[in-house]
């Protein structure tokens, strides 16, 4: 792992020095950069330049008590990528990722060649959007750790997702500092592009997981995002990246082909 102090807030990633295109990956709430192992391994063995980050409040970044915001998250991405001289990268996000990626997109339209959501969040349906309220709630109270668990046991996982890999991700998700679990979830709620018409004009992908509707509205997301690509999994809950790696990686494989080929400088 590498580190960069940014005013003094430490950020940590896994990256390395060549390849290309550049390839960034942004985990979810509450997880870090080895939540896209199978992907970093994938992508590295194909010549790609990688970049994996622990978003602030993560990993081993740094967590202070302060504002968890989509915005500062994006912020740290791009600036992470200025200081590693990624000119043009595409940003896979899973899960809150995704909305990060998002929003990089749409605020670096300079560096951002492509996204990636990876079941995220991003034009959340008004039925999701109003059970975050009393999640947060329990989330600010002395059982979070046990309304964490309860939510990912029964939101996010199906029956037949691993549950080795369900305890490794529970613990890891309730090692995170409450005010930090609070505050990014807080910045998850906030974030909402599809009311502030907050369009992204670059390529884009979205890949739903193996559940009876997928976490975005895509009717909206199409509406921000034209051209929308989109892919299901089969067989996998929330955890997709982990869990069916080989048809994450498949559908990633194959937008990244199509834009090389819209690109007339590769």
């Amino acid at each position: 792992m590498h580190s960069l102090q940014r005013n003094g807030i430490k950020l940590s990633f896994r990256s390395t020095e060549v390849g290309d295109p550049n390839l960034v990956f942004i985990h979810g709430w509450c997880c870090d950069h080895s939540y896209f192992g199978p992907q970093i391994s994938r992508f590295q063995s194909l010549d790609y330049r990688v970049m994996a980050v622990d978003l602030r409040g993560h990993g081993q970044s740094a967590q202070p008590r302060q504002s968890y915001s989509m915005e500062v998250f994006a912020d740290d991405v791009g600036w992470l990528c200025d200081e590693l001289g990624m000119a043009k990268a595409y940003f896979i996000g899973h899960s809150m990722g995704g909305n990060v990626a998002y929003e990089v997109g749409r605020r670096r339209p300079d560096l951002a060649a492509g996204v990636v959501m990876i079941d995220s969040a991003v034009t959340r349906p008004a039925a999701s959007r109003a059970a975050m309220e009393p999640f947060l709630r329990e989330l600010e109270g002395s059982g979070y750790r046990e309304a964490l668990t309860s939510y990912v046991s029964n939101a996010l996982v199906i029956p037949t997702d691993d549950r080795g890999r369900l305890a490794h991700i529970l613990e890891d998700m309730t090692s995170v500092p409450q005010h930090v679990m609070i505050s990014a979830f807080e910045g998850l709620r906030d974030h909402d592009p599809a009311s502030e018409g907050m369009r992204l004009a670059c390529a884009a992908l979205y890949i739903a997981a193996s559940e009876p509707q997928p976490r975005s509205d895509v009717e909206r997301l199409r509406q921000l995002v034209p051209g929308l690509a989109y892919g299901q999994v089969v067989g996998s809950g929330h955890f997709c990246q982990l869990e069916v790696p080989d048809q994450v990686n498949a559908m990633i494989e194959r937008f990244l082909a199509l834009q090389s080929r819209r690109d007339p400088h590769r």
